[in-house]
């Protein structure tokens, strides 16, 4: 199924994955400019409305302010459950993060399911959920 996956699907959502690791707010272009709904594992868990991507992005981005020694790294498994119609996209994407901060390391595996839009000739992340599926402390 992934042999025929458009590879333009998995840019914005590299974006996503990258911003997280770096904090690097350029990256924000992966994100739909309304309409974005985010579920995270981590609190308040539901971010939507006008402003969801600056308060999510505003959690991640206090992970990275100094002193912090955080390394998050990311590797994506084989696209899954694939549906695009007209300029909407669906992907579910598993996931292994590697997280080390202050000599401890936290492996995670989890699935990231994804709805995608075309906005101005590129997709763009409207809305993700994320779940934990294994993590090894």
């Amino acid at each position: 199924m992934t042999e025929n996956l458009d590879p333009a699907l998995l840019v914005p959502i590299e974006k996503v994955a990258r911003f997280i690791e770096t904090g690097d707010e350029s990256l924000l272009s992966a994100f739909a400019n309304k309409g974005v709904v985010i579920i995270e594992n981590f609190a308040p868990h539901l971010f939507e409305g006008e402003d969801a991507v600056k308060r999510w992005s505003q959690k991640i981005l206090s992970w990275h302010k100094p002193p912090s020694d955080l390394v998050l790294k990311h590797k994506f498994g084989a696209p899954q459950d694939i549906s695009i119609h007209d300029d909407l996209a669906f992907l579910s994407l598993p996931t292994h993060w590697t997280i080390s901060e202050n000599g401890n390391k936290v492996e995670e595996d989890g699935g990231w399911a994804f709805v995608l839009v075309q906005e101005d000739g590129e997709w763009r992340v409207r809305s993700y959920g994320w779940a934990v599926t294994f993590m090894e402390e």
